[in-house]
Formats: C-alpha cells, sequence, structure tokens
C-alpha cells in the first residue's frame, strides 16, 4: 500500500495534516470523513531518506519469506521468556537481509527507548504492513505477543505459499509464449528475408507474382527490419499510458473491474480475492482486532478496489449496526455460500473459525484452477507455435511452386517455337 499526506479540517474548522497507509487515496478518504473530518488535500507523500547503508541495500526488498521466519523466530523467544529488546538483538543478528538487519537494530533501540514494538515497526511501513502492525498491536494489548506472531507467520507463509503456487502455474505457459514469440520474429527477421529475397530475383514479376500470404509475410518482415523501433516506442508509450490511465480514480476502478470479468482469469482472480479477505480477517479477528478496524485492515489487502469498496461499505453499515452479511450479499461480489457462513459464524461467535474455514475452501479452489488453467494453456500455445511457423514456412515455400510453374510454362514455350 502507498503512504499518503493530507490535510483536513475538523468540525471547530482547525486545518490538521499527517500521513496515513492507504489501498489508495478514495480508501483513506473515506476514512477520514468517517471520523468527522472535512477533507481539503489528499496527495502521495514524499519518500523518506534512506536508513543508511550503500545504495543497493536500501532499494533492497524484504521478502515475505524473511518475515515469517522472523515471526516464528521472534515468537518461540518470547514464549522461552526472553526479553523484547534481547530477541531483536539476537535477530539482527543472524539476519543475513541488510536492510532487515538495519530495521530491526533501529526498531531494538525504539524499544530501548520507551516505544512500544507495534509504533517502532511502523516506522518503516515499506516493510510492514497495516495488518503486520495490527496484529501485533494487537498482541500487545492482549498480552499475547507470542501467540500473535506465531499467527502472523503462519499468515504470511500460506499467502507466500499461494504467490508460489501461482508463479508456478503461469512459468510454463510464459516461458513458452516467450519462446514462440522470439522463434517467429526471429524467422520473419533473418530467415525470411533471405529466401523471399532469393525468389525474387527469379521470378519474372519480382514481388507481383508473391501470392497474397508471402505478400503478407513481406510486410510483416520489412516492418521488423525497418520499423521496429515503432514497436520499441509503442510498447514503451503504451506502458506510461497504461500506469498513468490506473493512477486514476476512474482507470483503477475499471482496470479491476476488468481483471474480475475478464474470461478465465477473472474467476481465478476472484477466488484469490476471496481467500485472501478470509484468511486476513479470521487472524485479526483471532488475534482480538475489533471488527471494524480488521474490515479497514482487510479493504487494504485483497489488491482489488471493486471488492475493497464492497468491504468498506460493509465496515460502513456495520458501524450503523447492521450484521456483516447483508451489506456483502448487496454487493454480489461474496458468493451465496461465503455470506451465509459468515452469517453463521456471526451468530454462533465462531466468525473467526468460520472464515479459516472459507478461506482453506477458496485456497484449494484457486489450486485446482491453476492447475485446470496449466493443462488448457498448454494445448493452446502448442496450437498457436505451430500455427505461427506454418503460416511462415507456407508463405516462404508458395512462391517456389509460382517459380516452379513459370519453369514449366517456360520450358514448354520454348518447345513449341522450336517444332
Amino acid at each position: 500500500m502507498a503512504t499518503y499526506a493530507y490535510t483536513v479540517r475538523d468540525a471547530a474548522g482547525t486545518m490538521r495534516s499527517g500521513t496515513s497507509e492507504a489501498e489508495n487515496p478514495d480508501v483513506l478518504a473515506r476514512r477520514l470523513r468517517e471520523q468527522g473530518f472535512m477533507i481539503s488535500e489528499i496527495k502521495p507523500a514524499k519518500a523518506k531518506k534512506g536508513l543508511g547503508g550503500n545504495w543497493f541495500e536500501n532499494i533492497q526488498k524484504v521478502k515475505l519469506t524473511e518475515l515469517s521466519i522472523f515471526c516464528r523466530q521472534f515468537s518461540t523467544m518470547i514464549d522461552a521468556g526472553v526479553s523484547l529488546v534481547r530477541c531483536l538483538d539476537v535477530l539482527s543478528q543472524q539476519q543475513s537481509n541488510p536492510k532487515l538487519k538495519r530495521i530491526i537494530l533501529d526498531v531494538q533501540k525504539e524499544v530501548e527507548a520507551g516505544n512500544t514494538l507495534s509504533k517502532s515497526l511502523a516506522k518503516y511501513p515499506g516493510t510492514f504492513s497495516n495488518l503486520f502492525i495490527g496484529l501485533v498491536r494487537a498482541g500487545e494489548v492482549g498480552g499475547v505477543l507470542e501467540e500473535t506472531l506465531q499467527r502472523l507467520s503462519t499468515f504470511l507463509e500460506k499467502d507466500v505459499e499461494m504467490k508460489r503456487k501461482i508463479k508456478s502455474a503461469m512459468t510454463y505457459p510464459t516461458i513458452v509464449m516467450v519462446a514462440a514469440l522470439i522463434i517467429v520474429l526471429g524467422l520473419c527477421r533473418f530467415i525470411v528475408p533471405t529466401f523471399l529475397g532469393l525468389f525474387e530475383t527469379m521470378l519474372p514479376h519480382g514481388r507481383a507474382d508473391f501470392p497474397a500470404l508471402t505478400l503478407g509475410l513481406v510486410a510483416v518482415s520489412d516492418f521488423l527490419i525497418y520499423k521496429a523501433w515503432a514497436v520499441v516506442l509503442i510498447l514503451v508509450a503504451g506502458s506510461f499510458a497504461f500506469k498513468a490511465f490506473i493512477s486514476t480514480n476512474f482507470g483503477l476502478h475499471a482496470w479491476d473491474k476488468f481483471k474480475l470479468k475478464v474470461p478465465v482469469f477473472g474467476k481465478l482472480n476472484h477466488k484469490v480475492a476471496l481467500a485472501r479477505f478470509s484468511r486476513t480477517l479470521g487472524t485479526l479477528l483471532t488475534s482480538g482486532v475489533p471488527i471494524l478496524q480488521a474490515l479497514e485492515t482487510v479493504a487494504g489487502t485483497v489488491s482489488n478496489i471493486v471488492i475493497s469498496d464492497a468491504i468498506m461499505e460493509a465496515r460502513a453499515r456495520i458501524r450503523e449496526g447492521d450484521r456483516i452479511g447483508d451489506p456483502l450479499i448487496k454487493s454480489k461480489l461474496f458468493p451465496p455460500m461465503v455470506v451465509q457462513m459468515i452469517s453463521i459464524g456471526e451468530e454462533s461467535g465462531s466468525l473467526d473459525a468460520m472464515l479459516a474455514k472459507i478461506a482453506d475452501f477458496y485456497e484449494d479452489e484457486v489450486d485446482a484452477a491453476l492447475a485446470a488453467l496449466a493443462v488448457a494453456i498448454e494445448p493452446i500455445l502448442i496450437c498457436f507455435l505451430g500455427t505461427a511457423v506454418l503460416l511462415i514456412v507456407l508463405g516462404m515455400f508458395m512462391p517456389m511452386i509460382v517459380l516452379i510453374q513459370s519453369l514449366s510454362g517456360g520450358d514448354g514455350t520454348e518447345k513449341g517455337e522450336k517444332e
């Protein structure tokens, strides 16, 4: 999530300013209005100064796997009775990531100075998400920090596992697609011009004798030879235009709505978002985070502004006294089974356990969908590559047939003249 700087006016008319992390400016604006503020300005916050160290270390990312191991080791030492400061000291010494090591050392100094662990971690929103900080804060308040860190580690491990499965399922199709494009472009750029140039010199009327398929192949080949810069320019301009489009409120909503509606991948994205919603909300509620705060945190973790808006709408309705299931069913983004299980969990007082069951179900659904997708994409890509190569081969050898026919016709004419 991004960090935004805001300026607001309170009920007394006093101007206030500050920074906050949110999925996008709309989520932050809605949150501030619910607190009774009038929005004056919201803009991206300026980046903070580096942590020290060299440039490479400052841009290095902290992986979720490293945070998961950090949480599990932290939990084990706290459960064994080791003091908080000593835990951080030990964790910093065995940390291999230079950036995370410096962060832990700074957090250790903050804790030694009297700050809470959650407040110290909140200094680094780029490394520790709102979910991470919220769970740590709940563990500190409830006196169960070791249990909270254990749950957080499990949550991060499941999140990493889901991302790994998605990447693994898409790696093979991506490699095949890239290889196919390289082969096709290589043939059109280097092989096709040589053969077609030879045929052009041998045919009586040059390119005029080429079949339509060969002329199309010539056009593609000439474009790649003489106007390849245009392809690069179009790709770069398209990339910048797309980023500018999704940086707007309308563009982000349109893109996230498209990701939910696109064939095949739309259902997969929807299931991933539902699994993350259920797992995150269940983990927060189990750790003792109030439901309104938990829903606000969850809205920033589903990575889809359309679903995020539905969650924030449910939060607003719950704040007015409604049940959680009613606004979710009205959004039409949550299947009836999910809403009914949430309603049953809410009525029976076991909402966190019910959410865990929903998360397990949709994670299994994601696994099945990924397996089916990988099986379906493979023959499609093979057919695409085979068709492209076949068209290139036909385009290259059809002039040879025209050439043979012209030579045969020429020999016959000569024989007739001699007779």
